[in-house]
């Protein structure tokens, strides 16, 4: 395990179990050596704190540890300097002095070492391409990620609704764009199973799919998907992979980011078999920012957020939110967060003054100082912790100074990313975009299919209007004149192909009994293992 050294305290020495992980401790003034038990580290967490004051470092030690200890991570480098896990630390390092006096203070062994990372991207430029299909997605978080109003959230479920019992794979925003097409055109029809359909909604819908692809929302979905084995990988040496997303320019468009990542969660709650309690995660999942997940959301997916958060960890998946301050998470989940590590916080208003006193609140108190007036005072890499004991009770808050990372802290060049990248050998499996037969291709075949019919029946009526007209001018018979009877309208002038397609899907949705599709909490597709 990663924790090998023994720690100094003023209470005497303390050795560390080989299941925890060392997160900091202290000299005078400072707590007992703080860690986090690998049997808890499902039980999700919280890393709060002001901007500067070392919640990167922070995400960065536990990242290395749970990587030493063999559990694959998953984490968002919103600023690029999280890339340095990759490569090991360095005695040239202007920190490095910093670094060793910090070591002795705690009583820790710094050892400079690389974990084993792989870099994502949904841009494709920093790292492996990373995908999912709109199917995948499922019709809540895509109406989440593009703000749809409560109407055009129900078109887009009808949307997805039609193209599952139709088999009408949607994987890219093209397969999707074509739907609305035809729910529009075929509004009448389908809105007498369904409901009244609108265009001006469909309309609504089809801007909105423009936005996101301005947003580059185009290259998040496709194919080939991501497999969830890609990123649960641990070597051969015991270590966990770990999984870095490059968020700098992602996060221009802040609630794809946010959506993303919701949607990679809500996969791993789908995918993932239960497992009880283990005695360490099978995945930990850290969400950087994660006030952008809350912020504006409707009450009913913050109610699934807090579900799947309470589920996950039976999955043994541990989730750790990453905020500037507690109060940007919801109670319901906050409640659930049992090892946190908080920050400073600046108290320079009266609702500043009001957060921190919550903040302090949701601490078990430690007689020795004031919790409020700690976190007010801790430098940058110090932190007010608090992490699950024995049984899973909150241990007591304590002042902490935060060990030094093992990794290089900081970015790294761009020919050492592209080495790592090619070294991960995920490029092989994800960089050439594959486009099968899916719904976009197949509405245009059974739209051709309509075309060809309506001309059939445009020619059929032509050629008996022409044998009509022969029999007037032959003058066959000299019997008053019968008009033959031609009621039936010609496809071509009073009804369009659209129409015409329509009808005849229309007819088809009364006699197909659909495909077995079946969605989870968050509306993604459940893929049965």
């Amino acid at each position: 395990m990663y924790c090998f050294v023994k720690i100094g305290s003023r209470r005497g020495l303390k050795v560390l179990t080989d299941g925890g992980l060392f997160v900091g401790g202290g000299g005078e003034g400072y707590g007992t050596p703080q860690q986090l038990l690998l049997k808890y580290g499902n039980r999700h967490g919280l890393i709060a704190g002001a901007t500067g004051t070392g919640k990167t470092v922070t995400l960065q030690i536990l990242a290395e540890a749970f990587s030493a200890a063999g559990v694959p991570v998953f984490l968002a480098d919103v600023k690029g300097d999280l890339a340095g896990l990759a490569m090991a630390g360095s005695a040239e390092s202007k920190l490095h002095d910093a670094f060793m006096k910090r070591c002795a203070t705690i009583g820790y062994e710094l050892k400079y070492r690389s974990f084993p990372v792989a870099f994502w991207d949904l841009f494709g430029e920093q790292g492996t391409p990373v995908r999912t299909t709109v199917t995948e997605m499922g019709p809540l978080l895509l109406s989440r990620l593009m703000d749809l109003s409560e109407p055009q959230e129900g078109v887009l479920n009808i949307a997805f609704r039609l193209a599952d019992e139709e088999g009408l794979p949607l994987l890219d925003l093209k397969d999707l764009q074509a739907m609305l097409v035809w729910i529009g055109e075929s509004a009448a029809e389908i809105g007498l199973r369904y409901g009244n359909v609108s265009p001006a909604t469909v309309g609504a819908i089809q801007r909105q799919l423009l936005v996101l692809e301005n947003q580059g929302g185009t290259r998040l979905f496709g194919e080939p998907a991501l497999d969830l084995a890609d990123m649960m990988r641990v070597l051969p040496d015991g270590r966990g992979q770990v999984n870095i997303l490059a968020a700098d320019k992602l996060m221009a468009s802040p609630r794809l980011y946010a959506t993303f990542l919701l949607w990679l969660l809500s996969e791993l709650f789908e995918e993932l078999p239960e497992v009880g309690d283990p005695e360490k995660p099978n995945f930990v999942f850290f969400f950087d920012e994660a006030h952008l997940l809350f912020e504006d959301a409707p009450k009913a997916l913050v109610d699934k957020v807090e579900q799947v958060a309470r589920l996950i960890r039976s999955k043994g998946v541990g989730v750790y939110f990453i905020t500037q301050n507690p109060a940007d998470v919801p109670d319901d989940i906050l409640g659930q967060l049992g090892n946190r590590v908080q920050h400073a916080l600046r108290a320079f208003t009266a609702k500043d003054q009001r957060d921190l006193a919550r903040a302090a609140e949701n601490y078990r108190p430690n007689p020795r100082f004031d919790t409020e007036t700690a976190i007010k005072e801790v430098g940058t890499g110090e932190a007010v912790t608090s992490f699950l004991e024995a049984k899973g009770v909150p241990g007591m808050v304590e002042r902490t100074l935060v060990r030094p990372p093992a990794s290089r802290l900081g970015p790294i060049t761009p020919e050492e990313r592209r080495a790592v990248i090619s070294a991960s050998g995920l490029g092989f499996k994800y960089d050439t975009v594959s486009d099968r037969d899916s719904a976009f291709e197949r509405l245009q075949a059974r739209a051709a299919e309509a075309a060809k019919a309506a001309a059939e029946a445009e020619a059929e009526e032509d050629r008996m209007k022409e044998e009509l007209r022969e029999l007037k001018q032959a003058r066959r018979y000299d019997a008053p004149e019968v008009g033959r009877s031609t009621t039936r309208r010609s496809s071509s002038r009073s009804d369009s192909v659209a129409t015409a397609f329509g009808k005849s899907l229309a007819r088809q949705l009364g006699t197909k009994t659909g495909q077995a599709i079946v969605r989870g909490i968050l509306g993604s597709l459940f893929k049965s293992r």
